[in-house]
């Protein structure tokens, strides 16, 4: 049994994406006591439209998502890139976990993004992007805790990021620092 729960979501539908690999790799870097999970399923949820974001029809893909992440006493974001912003798959999560609006799922959540690139940039305007879409949906995001991974083809190469000793490093801190962040408990919205 752990003592806290970090879900992830990662903004990539490919099987083999740096953003999922991440996500695995944070759990793989998960201390004694911490369930990180990776949540697979952002492709089945349909596009945000509030026609169909009703309490007696709610789309099960939508219904689940919004039970992870309500679940979770933290959130976990990794990103790439697309086009220089957020890929549609995550932030249409965050579009369904920001309803109702103030009080959805990510309302008070603490969360961290991570953001990687094989550009230099480390998909930073990504990650600022998918921080403002957080913080509009009134989740508490520690850009403190985010982490900026650019040049991902050179800094891992074949190898998986868990295998990478130094990330794996990274990766704790941010998992701790969400931890004790939640180990408060959820912040009012405001």
């Amino acid at each position: 049994m752990s003592d806290s729960r970090i879900v992830v979501l990662y903004g990539s539908l490919r099987a083999d994406a740096m953003s999922r690999r991440i996500a695995e790799a944070a759990a793989a870097a998960a201390p004694a006591g911490v369930d990180v999970v990776v949540y697979d399923g952002l492709g089945e949820v349909p596009f945000y439209n509030e026609d169909i974001d009703v309490a007696d029809g709610l789309d099960p893909a939508a219904a689940a998502l919004r039970e992870a992440v309500a679940a979770a006493d933290a959130v976990l974001l990794v990103t790439p890139e697309y086009n220089g912003t957020i890929p549609a798959v995550l932030k249409n999560a965050i579009d369904w976990l920001s309803r109702p609006f103030g009080a959805g799922a990510l309302a008070g959540r603490h969360v961290a993004v991570i953001s990687a690139s094989p550009s230099p940039n480390g998909a930073a305007w990504a990650q600022a992007d998918t921080a403002k879409a957080v913080g509009v949906a009134r989740g508490v995001v520690h850009d403190d805790l985010g982490l900026t991974v650019g040049k991902t083809i050179e800094k891992f190469g074949a190898e998986h990021p868990r295998e990478h000793a130094e990330f794996a490093d990274e990766l704790r801190a941010v998992i701790n620092g969400l931890v004790a962040a939640s180990r408060r408990e959820l912040l009012p919205v405001r």
